[in-house]
Order: structure tokens, then C-alpha cells, then sequence
């Protein structure tokens, strides 16, 4: 997920939450017309439409969110409490009990969003101790959130920066490399995954990866930027400059 579309997608959780639906809604479906992988943002887009009467469109966006995600209990209970409003009687207590006989057959599985939350959180706390230089500390709270969501590729971004300005560098590969194998197409991780090859003194791999990120995405200001930075350090006859 880019920077921008995850912006829109916390706004849009936070509108949710303090119940100003007509804002959370303008960002949700900003998200869904780019992302349709998120269960939670369906959920809540249907919680909003049923708060509208719209019950037809409610019941949509729970549907998706089940398709997604099929263990999603709060999904399953507000699709219930739809079919009730439509007179669908009979379709409202087979989700219902669906939804029960799952809970108590997994009490202890955590839902999947869940579990991306708690992520999240770990990943917040890292980036507090990461701004204050307790680098440490980040990794350990980088590593617990990746334990919960190990396909957060942004988040594996963070930890192998982490790593890198611990000097940790073949750590810090590594975790570019996984990042990679995850989203091969995640820029900023190519970008940062350049930095790293140029700290660990491989120049020709970084200019490579940051040429990559060119052909993928031409004009790309950040791979522009190191390409450039890197050939005025090779012009500099001291030879102490540095890519921060």
C-alpha cells in the first residue's frame, strides 16, 4: 500500500470511529476504488450505509467483507442484523448461527483484523522508540508487529532500516530481500533496499536497484535523487561523501 492510500485509509478509520460517517465514508470508498483487500473498510462502509437506510448497500459491503475474510464475526453479525431489516428471516439466523458455531469452535483465533490492528500498534510503539534513537527497542517492537502481520511490507521496510543504522547490514539485506519477495512492485522498498546495498559498500548493486526503480516508475524522484547524489560523490576526489 503507498503512503497516500494508507493516509486515506487511517483518516478514513478515524472519521469511523468518532462516528462522522459522511467523512469516513468520502475516504473509505476512496480506498476500496483503489484496494478491494481491506474487510474491515467493507464492514464499516456497510455500517455506515445501514445508519443511512440504504439496507441494499449495506448488505453488499458486508458480503464483500466475508468474502475476504469468512471468520469475520463482527461482519457476519451486522449481515444478520441486515437480512432482520429486509425480512429475510431465515438468511439472518443461518449467518447468525454460522457466525456463533465459528467462535466457539476457534475461541482463542484471533481475526485477521485483529491481528492486523495489534500489528499496527507495535508498529506505532516501534516508530516512537525509533524518532527517540532507541533502535533496539524498535527492532524488538518492529519484530512483534511482523509476528502478527508478516506481509506488512511497509512495516518490514521500517525494520530493515532500523537494522541498517544499527550497522546490522546483512541483517538489513536480508529483510529488504523477504520485503522484495513479498511485493517485488513496493518502490520505497527497492529505494531503501538501494541505501542499504550503497551503505554495505556494493555502489554498483545500489545504482542497479535505483535504475530498477526507474524503469518501473521513470521520473521517480527519490531514485533520481541517490542516482545523482552517488555520481557527484564519485566526482568528489576526497571521497568521503556519504548516502545518508
Amino acid at each position: 500500500m503507498d503512503d497516500a492510500l494508507k493516509q486515506t485509509l487511517t483518516l478514513g478509520r478515524g472519521y469511523f470511529e468518532k462516528k462522522q460517517y459522511a467523512d469516513a465514508e468520502q475516504h473509505l470508498t476512496q480506498v476500496v476504488e483503489q484496494n478491494q483487500s481491506f474487510a474491515d473498510v467493507y464492514n464499516m462502509l456497510g455500517v455506515i450505509y445501514h445508519d443511512q437506510g440504504q439496507f441494499a448497500r449495506a448488505q453488499r459491503a458486508f458480503e464483500a467483507a466475508l468474502r475476504i475474510n469468512p471468520a469475520y464475526t463482527d461482519a457476519a453479525l451486522n449481515l444478520a442484523v441486515i437480512y432482520n431489516d429486509m425480512g429475510k428471516y431465515r438468511e439472518a439466523k443461518e449467518v447468525y448461527q454460522a457466525a456463533i458455531s465459528r467462535q466457539r469452535s476457534s475461541p482463542n483465533k484471533m481475526d485477521p483484523y485483529v491481528k492486523g490492528k495489534i500489528a499496527n500498534m507495535y508498529a506505532d510503539i516501534a516508530n516512537v522508540f525509533s524518532s527517540a534513537g532507541m533502535l533496539e527497542e524498535a527492532v524488538t517492537e518492529y519484530r512483534r508487529a511482523l509476528s502478527l502481520g508478516p506481509s506488512f511490507v511497509d512495516i518490514k521496510l521500517k525494520l530493515a532500516d532500523a537494522l541498517r543504522d544499527l550497522g546490522d547490514l546483512d541483517g538489513a539485506l536480508r529483510e529488504f530481500e523477504e520485503l522484495l519477495s513479498i511485493n517485488p512492485n513496493y518502490l520505497p522498498g527497492r529505494v531503501h533496499y538501494g541505501i542499504a546495498l550503497y551503505s554495505a559498500g556494493r555502489k554498483a548493486d545500489a545504482v542497479k536497484m535505483w535504475e530498477d526503480v526507474l524503469a518501473r516508475s521513470p521520473g521517480n524522484k527519490s531514485a533520481e535523487m541517490y542516482i545523482g547524489l552517488v555520481r557527484d560523490i564519485g566526482k568528489d576526489t576526497s571521497g568521503d561523501g556519504q548516502v545518508g
